[in-house]
């Protein structure tokens, strides 16, 4: 019998590359998106 419940050692470890992949590839719109958005709560905050 094969056992297919749950996920693979394998798969995980794709996943990951693959996540890590992405953000080191879209790590300075990252930064700048979440600059961004601080830069909006502090405006913002400051108005409250």
């Amino acid at each position: 019998m094969c056992y297919e419940d749950g996920i693979g050692v394998v798969e995980m470890i794709l996943l990951l590359v693959v996540i890590i992949s992405l953000v080191l590839i879209f790590k300075e719109n990252i930064t700048d998106l979440v600059n961004d958005i601080f830069e909006t709560i502090e405006k913002n905050a400051a108005k409250v």
